[in-house]
């Protein structure tokens, strides 16, 4: 996806592959400490919104 972005964007340069690398470097950056950050919190209010089945809850 960040290829298909990457080429959008620029356009079909001679070092697209560079390009396309220093992009993607960032963005796994950024988004690796992110995603860390956010899934815990998204992972408990899912949880509190989700109703959790007990075994005397389920239907035979």
């Amino acid at each position: 996806m960040s290829f298909v972005i990457t080429l959008f964007n620029v356009g079909f340069i001679e070092n697209i592959l560079f390009v396309w690398l220093k992009a993607w470097a960032f963005a796994f950056v950024v988004a690796f400490p992110t995603i860390n950050l956010v899934a815990p919190i998204v992972n408990k209010l899912v949880s509190l919104v989700i109703i959790q089945s007990t075994p005397h809850e389920e239907q035979s």
